[in-house]
């Protein structure tokens, strides 16, 4: 055989992985935009905070089919959203291109929180924000608008929380995480702690994710840190996560992004520690991948944004599948209205049993460098849900294949021989 024609045999065989690979997978994926008997699409709005990738940062309410009723983006992220009483949206977000940059040149990015009228058409009619030193893991993640009017914020350029006046724009408090953690000499320079999350569990109390420590404090005004959940950052318990939704004393539902899962914790009443009541780790035939957000619903199923897969999903205490959202570009966190995320002490948020629990099959897991390389392309670029550490392995086969075989064939054609 010569060497030219072994070149396109080889050139072929590449093509098939990838072909066979891609196609296969493509034809046999569940769908991401499902609704069973059990869902309520006449009564339902999804709002989602959808954070990229590129400039695809945008904030979209959903019907509870999964028709677009509004949406309004085009800027880096959109992180936390929050419905308001006057049909308002607030929202977390970081832009580019701005000439107000404090100490730093023009043009800079800026995070903070916007305010947008969906009414007649969506648009953002006030904000309040404040220029970052680097483009990287400096946005404001979380914020929540308060019985009293003021505005909650978690803060990740600073690492702090802060509560402020939204009229005058005043502080009226804060506290700094480098009162509990020792701070590098300039916290704004490296992704220290990256605070992700807080919400107001009552009594003058803050639930705040420390995602880089894998740990849940809460935080008392007047008294700093009244209680660490995993205080050794143990990653078989948390690792990396988002979003916790504190559903009574001693009951917590967070998305363990970096376990891939969906957990609810419970504090033991004899040792006071927190323990894996309940998990899940995928829904509907597709393993969830980094999820963002856990909501405990007034119904009693879950709502988890499965970031990677691009898509929202409603989900009862065994698993089972409810709804399917598709919403591209790495979705961040989703509310479903009227009620939205539920304050902590709203009656009816019962944990759910501990034999409940899930588990990711063996085939469902991640391969480690494959799947880093297929993280960081899902930074880039929104990817079908279907394409997985397989995939990453089939092109660089079919890469390979189709080097080797390209130089076959121009080294038979150089040397004359075909």
């Amino acid at each position: 055989m010569t060497a030219s024609r072994r070149g396109l045999l080889v050139l072929a065989a590449g093509t098939v992985v990838v072909v066979a690979t891609f196609g296969v997978s493509w034809a046999l994926a569940p769908d991401t935009d499902r609704l069973s008997d059990a869902g309520d699409p006449d009564n339902t709005t999804l709002l989602v905070g959808v954070q990229g990738p590129g400039p695809n940062g945008n904030v979209t309410a959903l019907d509870g089919r999964g028709t677009v009723e509004w949406s309004l983006g085009g800027i880096i992220s959109y992180q936390n959203v929050q419905s308001l009483d006057d049909g308002t949206v607030l929202a977390t977000f970081a832009a580019g291109g701005y000439d107000d940059c404090g100490p730093y040149d023009p043009p800079c990015k800026r995070t903070g929180v916007r305010i947008i009228d969906p009414v007649p058409e969506p648009a953002v009619v006030s904000e309040r924000s404040y220029p970052v030193k680097t483009r990287r893991n400096s946005e404001v993640h979380d914020a929540e608008m308060l019985p009293s009017g003021n505005v909650l914020v978690a803060d990740m350029e600073w690492e702090s929380i802060f509560v402020y006046d939204p009229e005058s724009g005043d502080r009226e408090w804060t506290w700094n995480a480098s009162d509990h953690y020792e701070a590098p000499p300039d916290p704004r320079s490296e992704d220290w702690l990256h605070l992700n999350d807080v919400d107001y569990v009552g009594d003058d109390r803050f639930l705040v994710s420390i995602r880089n420590e894998n740990q849940l404090l809460v935080v008392e005004r007047g008294e700093g840190v009244v209680e660490v959940i995993n205080e050794d950052g143990d990653e078989d318990l948390l690792n990396r996560q988002h979003n916790p939704h504190w559903i009574g004393e001693g009951a917590i539902v967070v998305a363990d992004s970096e376990n891939h899962r969906v957990v609810e914790l419970h504090r033991e009443e004899s040792t006071g520690e927190w323990e894996v009541a309940w998990s899940v780790s995928g829904v509907g035939g597709i393993p969830f991948d980094w999820p963002r957000d856990a909501d405990r619903l007034p119904n009693g199923n879950t709502l988890v944004t499965d970031t990677r897969n691009n898509r929202v999903v409603e989900l009862t205490a065994d698993g089972s599948l409810v709804a399917s959202y598709d919403v591209p570009s790495l979705p961040y966190e989703a509310d479903k209205l009227p009620h939205g995320e539920q304050p902590a002490d709203t009656e009816g948020l019962e944990p759910y049993d501990a034999d409940a629990t899930s588990d990711r099959g063996f085939f469902d897991r991640k391969v480690p460098i494959l799947w880093l390389v297929l993280a960081g392309a899902r930074d880039v670029v929104a990817l079908p849900h279907w394409v997985s550490a397989v995939h990453v392995l089939a092109a660089a086969v079919g890469a390979v294949c189709w080097t080797w075989g390209g130089y076959l064939i121009a080294r038979a054609r150089l040397g004359g021989k075909g």
